[in-house]
């Protein structure tokens, strides 16, 4: 089961007179990555590298250190982590000495994988579409049922019979949600996929 971060992390880290921070943070969109990375680069720096990955996709760069030495490894940590809806940035400071291109590798890709291990983790869940109608004097019990059960009511349409609503929610929880409403409604309301 992949996971994303609750929130901001960072680590810090200094590796032969070069120093390391590493700062990572949940995304929902490709456009959150890139105002998380424009927000937190330090011009100043000598490179910011990062990575992110979205479901399946994923974007890296190494920012001038030599190909694959730093977006990679970045990459290889949040896969490595089992982490998703996540992106790293990972800001150096030269030192004056040379770290290689293996150490480069290490110190970027180990740098990500320690602040990632570090943060706090929600475990992410896969839900499935749904849709019911309800009363409007059901409408509260039904909103909580489904909180109860890990869902989320993506949409609200009120009509002059009541309110039809599209839900996602976990595929496990779809049979108890589904009793729950039927002994709520004597019956009325039903799950259509």
């Amino acid at each position: 089961m992949p996971f994303t971060l609750s929130g901001f992390c960072e680590y810090r880290e200094e590796i032969r007179k070069s120093r390391f921070i590493t700062l990572a943070t949940p995304i929902s969109s490709p456009a959150d990555a890139q105002a998380f990375f424009e927000q937190h680069s330090d011009l100043n720096a000598t490179h910011n590298c990062w990575a992110w990955k979205l479901g399946a996709q994923y974007r890296s760069t190494d920012d001038g250190e030599p190909g694959g030495t730093a977006g990679r490894p970045i990459l290889a940590a949040i896969e490595a982590q089992n982490c998703d809806q996540v992106a790293v940035l990972v800001i150096r400071w030269y030192g004056g000495i040379q770290l290689g291109t293996g150490g480069l590798a290490r110190a970027y890709g180990g740098g990500a994988n320690k602040c990632l291990q570090a943060a706090e983790k929600i475990e992410l869940i896969s839900r499935v579409p749904l849709s019911c109608a309800c009363a409007f004097a059901e409408l509260a019990l039904v909103k909580l049922r489904v909180a109860d059960l890990g869902g989320l009511v993506v949409e609200e349409n009120f009509t002059a019979n009541g309110v039809e609503l599209k839900l996602a929610v976990g595929g496990a929880q779809i049979d108890i949600l589904q009793s729950q409403l039927a002994d709520l409604s004597r019956g009325r309301i039903l799950l259509q996929r």
